[in-house]
């Protein structure tokens, strides 16, 4: 099984580019991030006309999620638990078989948290702490979980071309990545790391600056495995080709490779 997750920043504008990755990669499962669309407007039929299966948490103009996949997608939940109160559109999960078993996969799109000292931070740790509940609880059926998506943090001074440029970031404060590693430390493999533990390997390059041409990139778009799941890794990647197209997303697909 193939697995990617792409950040799209806007499937209507992207949607040429999304449908030719598919066809050109043809990744079992994606899990789309900051789709900004609500879910009727979702160009989902564009998708299964080559064959995806669609499920979507979407909201206008900004946010939203989404998981496509080849095979059916079972037991679909919409939303992260613990507020009733947060509206925002960040969290799907669903099933998909691999195999003679069945793996959880979730696509989610992590807070920002600018400007730090505001509540949009606050609201930041406070999600990233929901997250982790919601994962434990996932945890405990010892199904593969696979969490994908943009997480919005930057985990340590080797994911960024230039670390002091984040000092003052949401993205690479000590409370955003102290959450992650605990978020980690609760049995997850950080997939790319796994598979590529060098310098230079990044997910995202702002649009001002020429910073891809300059590869002043961060990596901020992960895959994290269960134990379960990790078992299962052959390969990760990162495809850094869709950033150099027309009218590009800001992130670039990141995917892995689980046998079954």
């Amino acid at each position: 099984m193939i697995l990617a997750t792409w950040n799209i920043n806007g499937v209507k504008a992207r949607l040429e580019s999304a449908l030719t990755y598919l066809r050109q990669q043809s990744p079992d499962v994606i899990c789309f991030q900051e789709i900004k669309s609500v879910d009727d407007g979702f160009p989902t039929s564009a998708f299964q006309d080559i064959g995806y299966n669609v499920a979507t948490n979407g909201q206008k103009g900004f946010n939203g999620v989404a998981i496509l996949s080849k095979s059916p997608l079972e037991d679909v939940v919409r939303g992260l638990p613990g507020d009733d109160a947060d509206q925002h559109a960040r969290w799907i999960e669903a099933s998909v078989p691999l195999g003679n078993r069945m793996v959880r996969v979730v696509s989610l799109y992590l807070p920002n948290g600018n400007p730090i000292g505001t509540e949009k931070f606050s609201y930041k740790l406070a999600w990233m702490a929901r997250m982790r509940l919601r994962a434990k609880q996932l945890l405990q059926d010892e199904m593969p979980l696979v969490l994908a998506g943009d997480f919005n943090v930057i985990p340590e001074p080797v994911d960024a071309k230039r670390p002091a440029a984040w000092v003052n970031d949401a993205l690479f404060q000590p409370e955003s990545r102290a959450a992650w590693r605990t978020l980690v430390n609760e049995g997850f493999t950080d997939a790319t790391r796994a598979c590529h533990p060098g310098p230079g390997v990044y997910t995202f390059w702002d649009y001002q600056a020429g910073a891809f041409q300059k590869d002043d990139g961060i990596r901020i778009d992960h895959i994290l495995l269960s134990s379960q799941a990790a078992d299962l890794l052959v390969a990760s990647g990162i495809d850094r080709a869709t950033r150099a197209q027309e009218k590009p997303s800001d992130h670039v697909p990141v995917w892995v490779k689980l046998a079954g």
